[in-house]
């Protein structure tokens, strides 16, 4: 994977915007009709943060990209459209349901996914040790949270985004998002979000972008955009800092 070092930041996806106006445009386009094609799929991930996470994935290319929750496949979809674009890439997604596999569309899939059904716990481990790209949007619980922070971000060393952390300022209490924050903190890892009620300048500016550039038409109506993007590297403790030079997270 190219550019692994860098930091997300607004300026970076300010700039990944203007570098891939035209194709995520089509991507857009392509997702609308999908979505369209399956109008009873449950479409998880909101317009911004779908947007990032495609522009990310362009921009850092990596070769293996594992998904820790899909449902009925919208950020599965959004992924592997990123890897077609690029040329490269493959994407393994773990689940406990396999609604994924029947929305999927099959050109997108053909050759670069893999789909394996049951508990993450269990099945994702073996998969990550050379992972570059994990996208996290699974139970929601602490406990979870607490699985994947003591047991898999020590041991890898990727570009990582956790769903459903900011649909308020701060997590609620005894969640995913409380815990995934803590370890942040702790370990000093900057991070970066659009979310709506947590980075109001960072949203601002990125709509006030997708206006500019004509690519704010609607996909999916959310509004909340709660992901969070940030970079680890192996074996990272409290007493490191795992994402590097330490930077303004949503400037």
């Amino acid at each position: 994977m190219e550019r692994t070092a860098n930091q997300v930041t607004l300026d970076l996806v300010c700039s990944l915007y203007r570098e891939h106006t035209e194709a995520l445009r089509a991507a857009k386009d392509a997702q609308r009709a999908h979505r369209r094609a399956n109008p009873t799929m449950k479409t998880q991930l909101d317009d911004v943060e779908a947007e990032i996470t495609y522009l990310l994935l362009r921009h850092l290319r990596p070769e293996k990209v594992v998904e820790i929750g899909s449902l009925h496949g919208w950020s599965t979809s959004w992924i592997l459209r990123a890897l077609a674009d690029n040329g490269t890439g493959g994407l393994t997604t773990v689940d406990l349901i396999g609604n994924a596999t029947k929305t999927v569309p099959h050109a997108l899939a053909k050759g670069r996914w893999e789909f394996r059904q049951g508990d993450a716990r269990t099945i994702a481990p073996a998969l990550l040790s050379d992972v570059d790209y994990l996208f996290i949007d699974a139970d929601h619980r602490a406990r979870f949270a607490k699985w994947y922070l003591s047991d898999v971000f020590p041991k890898i060393d990727a570009a990582v985004s956790v769903h459903d952390v900011f649909h308020r300022g701060t997590p609620l209490p005894f969640t995913e998002g409380t815990e995934v924050v803590r370890w942040l903190g702790k370990t000093r890892t900057p991070y970066f979000t659009a979310a709506r009620a947590r980075a109001k300048h960072a949203y601002a500016r990125l709509n006030e972008l997708r206006r500019e550039l004509g690519v704010d038409a609607t996909v999916h109506t959310g509004r909340d955009n709660p992901m969070i993007y940030f970079r680890i590297h192996r074996s990272v403790d409290a007493g490191r800092t795992a994402g590097g030079p330490e930077v303004a997270p949503f400037r």
